[in-house]
């Protein structure tokens, strides 16, 4: 893999996983799950981009969805302990 490809994969992955800060710092904060649906916790995919990462020994698939799949979980359990 040539360093743009990874760089990009890098800025991708990255503005993929920003995007589930702000409702993990809301519902943290406000400790109300109710605008929370369980559908936005999409644990499965990230998952399955997770294990592609390792198969294909792609740093930026790897991190960026593991850190993805950190804030889907902590959006989860907030949900469950809130909800």
């Amino acid at each position: 893999m040539d360093l743009a490809t990874t760089v990009l994969g890098f800025v991708a992955g990255t503005l993929t996983t920003l995007a589930f800060l702000p409702q993990v710092i809301h519902t943290w904060r406000t400790k109300s799950t109710k605008d929370l649906s369980l559908r936005c916790c999409r644990h499965s995919p990230v998952a399955c981009w997770f294990v592609y990462g390792l198969w294909i020994d792609s740093m930026p698939i790897t991190l960026t969805n593991g850190v993805t799949f950190i804030l889907a979980g902590t959006n989860l359990i907030l949900k469950m302990r809130y909800g």
